[in-house]
């Protein structure tokens, strides 16, 4: 059985990245595609690289016929996606790629996004999107938020960690670099070519990027107590990817017990040899994350790598995992393609 689904927002990089996924599924079928200033182009125009697709017209939301839709990936910027879900019939399954419902907390949204949620309703019934810790959630969920995409690399970093009692809580630290998708597709000065290549920046550092809320929100948690992590993003001139490498204070040998125990019949987490480091090349395109240990010259400290794209397992990929669970079908679907190398 096909199922029909819409991209609200398919005319930014997330958008096409669900195209692309969605254009291998045996049983997903595109049935509308909306952009905003791009309304009444062809998918093919706004992205070359899908000429070859048989794809809907790019229209705006109001053109789209709800009723035959079974599931919509909502690829909208913040503060719009919670006022157009909230528009949406009740008989149809969403997966937002926003901001908007990843915070449980209405003070802790307010907090990290500077205005009081919306639809705290919406907030309430939305699951938590990070697929491998809240499939049963998913499952029967209606409304999915897809998490951060720094957020997700560092997660699975630590979640198990932070599970199993292995790290001492108070000595975390996050150093994180990303790919300049992740900004999105909007014109902005600091994105252009002659302003970001040949060097790289840290970013929302100290306590002001948003991502802390989803480490604060699910840390705290998973520990039962008060968790806040020192993190710090860099922006790299790279398309795609991400690289987090985080700082904990634990036995090496436990700590890599702990993440093959966690992973060990994941399909798309790959803990690698001790000592072996990740690269963002080695999961480029794909929805896979490779996590290793490496021990510290000091005893009792290690660090724990993470890379994964942030177009793909970060943000398109992980809602396309998540929507496959929502529909009842296999989560690997669409979503077993070998990463991209060179």
């Amino acid at each position: 059985m096909s199922h029909k689904i819409a991209i609200l927002g398919a005319s930014g990089y997330t958008g096409a990245e669900l195209v692309r996924l969605i254009a291998t599924h045996p049983d997903l079928q595109i049935a509308a595609l909306s952009a905003d200033r791009k309304a009444g182009e062809e998918m093919a125009s706004v992205f070359p690289h899908l000429r070859h697709l048989d794809l809907p017209r790019l229209v705006t939301i109001d053109e789209i016929d709800f009723s035959g839709i079974d599931l919509v990936f909502c690829a909208l910027p913040h503060a719009t996606s919670q006022a157009v879900i909230a528009t949406l019939p009740r008989t149809v399954k969403i997966v937002d790629l926003s901001a908007d419902f990843r915070l449980r907390d209405p003070e802790a949204y307010k907090k990290w996004y500077g205005k009081a949620h919306e639809q705290p309703e919406l907030q309430a019934e939305a699951v938590y999107g990070l697929t491998e810790f809240y499939r049963g959630e998913i499952r029967k969920a209606r409304l999915v938020a897809g998490t951060g995409c720094n957020a997700a690399t560092g997660q699975f970093a630590l979640r198990p960690l932070i599970a199993a009692g292995v790290i001492d809580l108070d000595e975390i630290v996050i150093d994180l670099k990303a790919g300049v998708s992740g900004a999105g597709r909007s014109l902005k000065e600091n994105l252009l070519h002659a302003e970001l290549a040949e060097g790289w920046h840290a970013y929302a550092a100290g306590s002001t990027h948003r991502h802390l809320g989803e480490f604060d929100q699910e840390f705290s948690a998973l520990a039962g107590r008060p968790v806040e992590v020192q993190f710090t993003p860099h922006l790299l001139p790279a398309n795609r990817g991400i690289l987090a490498t985080v700082y904990v204070h634990g036995e090496p040998e436990e700590i890599d017990a702990t993440l093959r125990k966690a992973y060990e019949n994941e399909p798309f987490c790959v803990v690698l040899p001790m000592g072996d480091l990740p690269s963002t090349r080695h999961v480029r395109g794909s929805n896979f994350v490779h996590l290793s240990v490496v021990p510290d010259r000091r005893a009792g400290r290690c660090t724990v790598f993470a890379a994964l794209d942030n177009l793909t397992k970060g943000s398109s990929g992980q809602a396309l995992q998540n929507a496959n669970l929502m529909l009842g079908l296999d989560e690997t679907m669409g979503l077993m393609a070998a990463p991209l190398f060179p």
